[in-house]
């Protein structure tokens, strides 16, 4: 069984989360190795690329601390939108790492209808997520924000089985609202 890596990786390195210097945290990884050698010629750590354990995601890996923290440093000295532009300029992967605001303003998860905006009789306009999977045929939908503490005990229980007698002894014993 393969130890728990968190976001790096156990065949590759450096694959990391980065916090850059406007607090944003980006994904990094550098899946071959020419995307390596230039990710580290990026970062100013041009001088590992000769070593003879860079030369393998395996060797990569042995040293990456070291790797990680030439990276992290350079990250943590610029915006996000700069170290995008500049990983994109060596054609390297990089993508920012979403919160939920981030997804709600997203032009392509708003395409898709994965945010889609309800209103709540509590609380007005919510913007929450949509159905996961969506098929052609028998679409689910989300119903509702959400329904008030017991709005739906009478019919659960009389679905179970119970009377309205029966329900009523409950709420007036306080075992349901």
């Amino acid at each position: 069984m393969q130890p728990r890596t968190g976001n790096r990786s156990a065949n590759n390195a450096p694959r990391n989360l980065y916090r850059t210097r406007d607090g944003r945290w980006l994904a990094v990884s550098t899946s071959s190795q020419s995307i390596a050698e230039r990710v580290m010629r990026l970062v100013g750590r041009e001088d590992v690329v000769t070593e003879p354990w860079f030369a393998t995601g395996a060797g990569r890996v042995q040293h990456v601390d070291e790797l990680d923290a030439a990276v992290a440093d350079w990250v943590g000295r610029h915006d996000e939108a700069t170290v995008v532009a500049e990983f994109e300029r060596v054609h390297a992967a990089v993508a920012p790492v979403y919160e939920a605001g981030d997804i709600v303003a997203d032009p392509q998860y708003n395409a898709l209808g994965t945010i889609l905006r309800m209103e709540d009789p509590d609380l007005g306009e919510l913007a929450m997520q949509n159905v996961l999977f969506r098929m052609s045929e028998g679409q689910g939908a989300v119903r509702f924000t959400g329904r008030g503490h017991g709005a739906d005990t009478d019919q659960l229980l009389s679905e179970l089985g119970l009377e309205e007698g029966e329900i009523a002894e409950l709420r007036s014993q306080g075992v349901i609202r």
